[in-house]
């Protein structure tokens, strides 16, 4: 069944069968923990040899590395076999309503749905129904796509958020008797998700009722105060490679189908992911943070300086006895036209202020400079971090240097993103990384 007004599909969902130990199923994002090697060591000494969504997906810590090679060519193998051995099971084609507890909030609600990627564009400056949020990387994408090319399943880290401040799609449906299908304790100290079947008629339509009302053009253009302007209803939350890597190969199957109207039906059309609001009091948005690596501050500095200066700004930076004396002073200094980002080397923490920025985001004030400094030195590099602890953790080690960012407003994104188009990429996190969405839900992407 398809609302194709929306780009909604109902799937047909896999989940493992009921001898399956789902604590050891359930595996969080493979965008995580991507410099900390232990973490998914650890992972793979808890999973075994049990059937796992570990050997669904390629772990970002692996990539570039001797094992990626290895990890790749066992993720289709494993998915033919959950599929013959009856590991994943079919259910009647539906949603999956989805109540999340963590360490920071006591519920986060979501709905597994398929949305359509005919309605979907990441590039920069799109207007389709469902977009980005944040700059789309390219070239991190052929990993992803060999591991998507060879799949006969997927199954998503996806989190897609809607702007439904009057909670008219998704809260309803725990108003309903549901079936429960899995409630399970995450792995990792990582909380708990109960997942519930969302199957009859009626819920379904309840559904894509309540989306076409967000869709409707005339209150999109009273709500966002535009005119002419082409709706946006679905924002990426988080997974936007993973979504951009299912469009890449979506439009190599219609280029290459003979065809062209049987490859509309073809089930790589849709992605599975899960929806949230944006106005969900469990969610929140976290900053991202930079560490960068192979690199010295007193190095760096005549670089930012000749940067800024070129950009008509002027950057200045101060020694700071801790995080929290470079954060009141960044407090101090922000009625100043002032871009303040604390850092943090192995000479202690301190704070970057840039005076007159070009940006309208700190991010972005300091990712442009990155970017330019990083395009010259191939030796150095970057990872984006979660959590203030584990930037502090790297950021100290020899010849690394960590920025510390703040979190943007969740209530604002969707206007931002309609007026200003995409941020600056990794702008935020919605919570920290054990918050992330763990893969529970599968469902087939090959006829």
């Amino acid at each position: 069944m398809t609302f194709e007004q929306v780009g909604l599909l109902v799937p047909t969902i896999l989940l493992p069968g009921t001898e399956i130990d789902l604590q050891r199923w359930a595996v969080v994002a493979c965008d995580q923990y991507t410099s900390q090697p232990d973490y998914w060591e650890a992972v793979k000494s808890f999973v075994g040899d049990q059937p796992s969504a570990l050997n669904l997906v390629l772990p970002e810590v692996y990539l570039e590395s001797d094992q990626e090679q290895a990890v790749v060519e066992t993720i289709s193998v494993s998915m033919k076999r959950y599929l013959d051995e009856s590991i994943l099971m079919p259910g009647q084609p539906g949603f999956v309503l989805v109540d999340r507890e963590t360490s920071h909030t006591p519920s986060r609600k979501g709905l597994i749905v398929a949305l359509d990627l005919e309605q979907y564009d990441y590039r920069p400056g799109a207007q389709s129904l469902i977009r980005a949020t944040e700059g789309t990387i390219v070239d991190r994408l052929p990993p992803r796509v060999r591991v998507r090319k060879q799949a006969s399943i997927e199954t998503p880290h996806i989190m897609v958020l809607i702007d439904d401040p009057d909670s008219t799609v998704i809260e309803p449906l725990f108003e309903r008797e549901l079936q429960k299908i899995y409630d399970v304790e995450l792995m990792m100290d990582s909380g708990r998700v109960q997942g519930f079947k969302v199957d009859d008629q009626a819920a379904l339509q309840s559904v894509a009722n309540s989306l076409a009302g967000l869709a409707d053009p005339g209150t999109f253009s009273r709500k966002y105060g535009v005119s002419d302007t082409p709706v946006l209803l679905y924002a990426m939350g988080d997974g936007n490679h993973s979504l951009a890597t299912a469009k890449v190969i979506w439009e190599e199957f219609k280029r290459e189908a003979s065809d062209k109207q049987a490859i509309m039906q073809h089930p790589a059309r849709y992605a599975l992911v899960e929806l949230v609001n944006v106005h969900d009091p469990g969610l929140v948005f976290e900053p991202i943070h930079r560490l960068v690596f192979n690199a010295r501050l007193e190095d760096m500095k005549p670089h930012m300086e000749s940067f800024y200066r070129g950009q008509g700004s002027s950057v200045s930076l101060q020694a700071c006895a801790d995080l929290e004396e470079a954060r009141s002073k960044a407090q101090q200094l922000q009625a100043a036209r002032c871009h303040c980002i604390s850092y943090v080397t192995a000479q202690g923490y301190g704070l970057m202020s840039v005076a007159d920025p070009s940006h309208t985001l700190e991010v972005a004030t300091l990712q442009a400079f990155l970017d330019h400094y990083l395009k010259e030195r191939p030796k150095a590099g970057i990872d984006y971090i979660h959590g203030d602890d584990v930037v502090s953790d790297l950021g100290t080690k020899p010849d690394n240097i960590g920025f510390f960012l703040e979190p943007i407003s969740k209530h604002d994104l969707f206007k931002t993103i309609i007026f200003d188009g995409a941020l600056p990429r990794k702008t935020f996190s919605m919570g920290e990384a054990d918050e992330k969405r763990f893969y529970l839900e599968c469902r087939k992407i090959v006829p």
